[in-house]
């Protein structure tokens, strides 16, 4: 594809390039350029991308795009070595460099162009929030499945496509722009005409779904998560916003745009204005469709009974009366089935019937209160609650599904959003009845100072380190304690890993399963797999 082709779909642009090769690859990272390569540099977290401009031309990059201004005179006054390099690497061999704002921007809209736009010939739904993203990603797939229309999905867990699913990653996060749109170009070489797009607040702030031009936006709840990476809750809020702006300024494919908000949760008045501000409120104002359990709202449940086979309500919007069964648990994934509902019923027009087979067809999602059996007296569950709300609410959710103890263990990760280690051991203190804190993913922290944050949460809890709470830094023997404590009836729950399938002690990534890890635990024998928890 010619370099003008490419360049055509960026939204800023300083000048255009003053040559026109055939580009044979798009990307980041300079040891994987290959001569006819377009690498594009901007600044990371741990390093600055145009620092190996001059790499990316020696390994035959066709074109460069860049942040910086990249002149010799400049790079020699800003004391930059590796730019006076660049600058020099680009005078000599005369290949075009071209100035965007925003590298990570660019590199997702030249993405969608190498892909020739795939997300334009499909019916988009983003999902954002805080927590139960993936369930409500899900049960929106299972729903248009049930109404036999052909839709993919993209989640945190996985990608489907088709009879296909694709594992997205060790970590959960949104897949990076290439592999986004190289998913979406499949599902349109499948025939999919629908597709289901988990929008992180990383994915959505470091553009990894920008050039996903939206149809529809659902958003669950915003409550406190990744500080650390957005510096405040407003800049969090802004984040999650992004996905709206998305929704009122990409292309229009014919269907009336919407917006579907949790009047439950405070983000929605925030949200609303952002909506009118970024559509301007004109004729691509998408509709707002509003969904809640407490507040009234477009969509809201009632008569809801938790039965011991599955959570019975009835959803009631747009004088229409759905019965819905959901074998998920607790009242959180009541409010993420009407989030499901609002968006496809009102949103997309399926059938209500659709909805009701759809919701009722998914049993479950790999480490979302997940049960584990051993042929135990007592249940066991793997949940990915790993922020106080989530945290909260999968407490909460336990307490439905016994009389007796929950009995929880849960870290919290290390180079991250240090104000949830005293706020989880809040949480925790007041809702469940014994409580192990344990590793999860410490990183390069120490792990005693992590685990003691959440300790002294706990002790002005009123709780009693030995009696009703204990440290543990090895998260097997952690789970083997927890299961040792429980009796006939209770619930022990591991929160906080969910499906992942690694923790990082100091810059490794260690093999690591909750699901396998519980397993080992009701069987006797901890999981040992973190060679180096111990030494912590």
């Amino acid at each position: 594809m010619k370099l003008s082709q490419l360049v055509a779909a960026l939204p800023s642009l300083d000048a255009p390039p003053h040559s026109d090769p055939d580009i044979t690859r798009i990307t980041t990272d300079s040891r994987q350029v290959i001569p006819g390569a377009l690498f594009v540099a901007y600044p990371g977290v741990a390093v600055d991308g145009h620092r190996f401009i001059a790499d990316a031309i020696d390994r035959g990059a066709a074109g460069i795009i860049g942040e910086r201004d990249l002149t010799a005179e400049n790079a020699k006054s800003a004391e930059l070595s590796k730019e006076i390099s660049a600058a020099a690497a680009l005078s000599a061999v005369n290949i075009p460099y071209l100035k965007v704002r925003d590298g990570r921007e660019a590199f997702a809209w030249l993405n969608a162009a190498w892909y020739s736009f795939p997300a334009r010939r499909l019916i988009m739904i983003g999902v954002t929030g805080t927590d139960g993203k993936t369930t409500t990603s899900n049960l929106i797939h299972s729903i248009l499945t049930a109404a036999g229309i052909k839709a993919g999905l993209i989640s945190t867990v996985n990608a489907v496509i088709g009879d296909r699913v694709l594992d997205t990653g060790l970590h959960t996060t949104t897949p990076d722009a290439n592999e986004v749109q190289h998913y979406l170009a499949e599902m349109v070489e499948a025939g999919m005409t629908h597709c289901v797009l988990e929008a992180t607040s990383h994915g959505l702030a470091q553009h990894r779904v920008t050039g996903c031009e939206f149809d529809l936006a659902v958003v669950t709840n915003i409550t406190h998560e990744h500080l650390d990476v957005h510096g405040s809750l407003e800049a969090y809020h802004a984040a999650k916003g992004m996905l709206f702006t998305s929704l009122a300024t990409a292309v229009n494919k014919g269907l009336r745009k919407a917006a579907i908000l949790n009047n439950d949760d405070s983000s929605n008045v925030y949200l609303r204005e952002w909506i009118e501000t970024a559509a301007n409120c004109g004729v691509n104002c998408p509709e707002i469709v509003t969904y809640g359990i407490r507040e009234s709202a477009h969509w809201n449940a009632f008569n809801i009974d938790y039965r011991a086979d599955a959570i019975h309500f009835t959803a009631i919007g747009a004088g229409r009366s759905i019965e819905v069964a959901t074998p998920l648990v607790g009242e959180y994934n009541v409010s993420n089935c009407l989030a499901a509902i609002a968006a496809t019923v009102a949103g997309l027009a399926v059938d209500p019937a659709a909805a009701r087979s759809g919701i009722a067809a998914l049993a479950g999602i790999p480490g979302r209160m997940e049960r584990i059996d051993e042929g135990q007296p007592f249940t066991a569950i793997v949940d990915f609650a790993h922020t106080p709300n989530a945290l909260d609410r999968s407490i909460a959710a336990a307490r439905t599904m016994t009389d007796g103890q929950v009995i929880v263990v849960f870290g919290c990760a290390g180079l991250r959003d240090r104000e949830k280690r005293t706020l989880m051991g809040d949480v925790a203190g007041r809702a469940a009845d014994k409580i192990i804190v344990t590793a999860e993913d410490p990183r390069t922290e120490s792990l005693d100072e992590i685990m003691a944050a959440t300790a002294q949460a706990l002790i002005a809890q009123g709780r009693v380190e030995g009696v009703d709470f204990w440290r543990v830094p090895d998260r097997g023997a952690a789970l083997a304690l927890a299961c040792s404590l429980a009796k006939a009836g209770d619930v022990v729950m591991a929160c906080g890993k969910g499906h992942e399938q690694s923790m990082c002690f100091g810059e490794i990534e260690y093999p690591w399963d909750d699901r396998e890890a519980m397993r080992a635990a009701l069987r006797g024998g901890p999981l040992k797999t973190l060679p180096t928890a111990q030494k912590d």
